[in-house]
């Protein structure tokens, strides 16, 4: 395969806050790449000097073989970029923004541009400034992929969308991916990239730490299980179920929580042999999961880093 985005040593520091050291990495054509980290690790830095809206202190990175810096205005034509935070002017339309990018990209197929804007379920006559988050991630994206270009470069993407448009989308991505086309796109939600993206690389405090298929991320995905009984459970009874990873008894003596790597059918069954007053399930921020088992574990991150190609 011909790799669209190479990036090599990619460095950039802001003194004394974290920037990105020494990053590397390549996706490819066709394919769906998430970039995948913790709020401040990296990611949009990464991003902008993609698009040379920083300039990097060290390293190259590449995009269909141009130097993303000194081709600058060439990369923009083939690229669809949706920005961490945009800044539109305020007193437009939603339809008055489009059709101002629409100009810029010398005209876009105005059928595909409805469809887009229907699917979205976006209202066009509203002033952006009347948009709620969502409504204003609605417009962003529609103008980075409007007029269906060969790389999307999207910063934390669905960020403020409901469920059912982070569905739509999903379905949007793989039109992408189907025509051959790529995507590029960071997120702080393991389980977003696993929905959309055919391989990922982690980043965390500004170093890459891993990259790979999807499948090869499994061993740090966690979720947690917290089950209250009626009356007190050993924490003896679920430790060696299929699937745990971990269980702490909480403070009250009759809570138990579950940290699961795996299906959960053992679990559930388990805890039907007592009375269950509550069960909840839920999946820890990227943040937490870093903090819970790479955190001064110099084992993880020395095995994490063998891995990165």
């Amino acid at each position: 395969m011909t790799a669209i985005i190479e990036v090599e040593g990619l460095t950039k520091s802001y003194g004394s806050k974290r920037g990105i050291t020494n990053v590397s990495f390549r996706v490819e054509e066709g394919e769906v790449f998430g970039f995948l980290g913790p709020n401040g690790a990296g990611k949009t830095t990464t991003i902008r000097l993609l698009m040379a809206l920083l300039r990097a202190d060290a390293g190259t990175a590449r995009i269909a073989g141009l130097d993303c810096w000194q081709h600058s205005v060439e990369i923009k034509r083939l690229v669809g970029y949706l920005p961490g935070e945009p800044a539109l002017d305020p007193g437009l339309t939603g339809g008055q923004i489009l059709e101002y990018f629409g100009h810029l990209r010398g005209g876009v197929d105005q059928t595909y541009l409805k469809q887009l804007i229907k699917r979205l379920d976006l209202d066009p006559t509203r002033k952006f400034r009347q948009y709620s988050s969502g409504n204003k991630r609605k417009v962003v994206l529609i103008q980075a992929f409007m007029h269906r270009p060969r790389l999307l470069i999207l910063d934390e993407p669905t960020n403020g969308l409901d469920p059912l448009n982070q569905q739509e989308f999903d379905r949007m991505v793989k039109e992408v991916r189907d025509e051959g086309r790529t995507v590029f796109l960071s997120s702080h939600i393991l389980s977003e990239v696993e929905q959309t993206c055919t391989r990922a690389g982690i980043i965390r405090e500004g170093q890459l730490v891993r990259v790979g298929g999807i499948a090869e991320l499994k061993d740090i995905k966690r979720y947690e299980i917290t089950i209250t009984f009626a009356n007190a459970v050993p924490a003896e009874a679920f430790k060696t179920l299929d699937g745990v990873a971990q269980v702490e008894t909480l403070a009250d003596g009759h809570t138990l929580r579950l940290t699961m790597q795996g299906e959960a059918d053992a679990v559930i069954k388990a805890a039907a042999q007592h009375a269950v007053v509550t069960l909840t399930s839920h999946e820890p921020s990227l943040e937490d999961i870093f903090l819970r088992y790479y955190e001064g574990d110099g084992e993880a991150l020395k095995e994490a880093s063998h891995v990165v190609h």
